[in-house]
């Protein structure tokens, strides 16, 4: 069986959407972490796809992102008063950037 390779996706987004994709870093235990291995973590919309989060990043920082890990973090039901609640689903993004290439959180945008 022959694998077709896979067809070249060139995703023309505007700065505007850039910032829209891309909501929050989030700065953790964890993620500071793996920012040594030259990993940064984001929060995304639940419905955006790992080539606009990765055109977005490269867009915004002016970086160049090797490859892109998409976590879909389902939401919890919790109680408050007794009553029932449910909190909302969220997704993460776990950037790798290649090599040479970094994002300083701390000198924003």
């Amino acid at each position: 069986m022959s694998v077709r390779p896979r067809k070249k996706v060139d995703l023309k987004l505007t700065q505007n959407k850039a910032y829209q994709i891309i909501l929050n870093p989030l700065v953790t235990e964890k993620s500071t972490q793996q920012s040594e291995f030259n990993k940064m973590v984001f929060a995304v919309p639940v419905n955006a796809t790992k080539l606009e989060v990765k055109s977005s990043i490269e867009k915004i920082f002016s970086v160049k992102v090797k490859s892109v890990n998409t976590i879909l973090l389902k939401g919890k039901v919790k109680r408050f008063k007794g009553v029932l609640g449910r909190r909302s689903n969220t997704k993460k993004a776990i950037v790798t950037l290649a090599p040479g290439n970094t994002i300083d959180l701390s000198a924003g945008v």
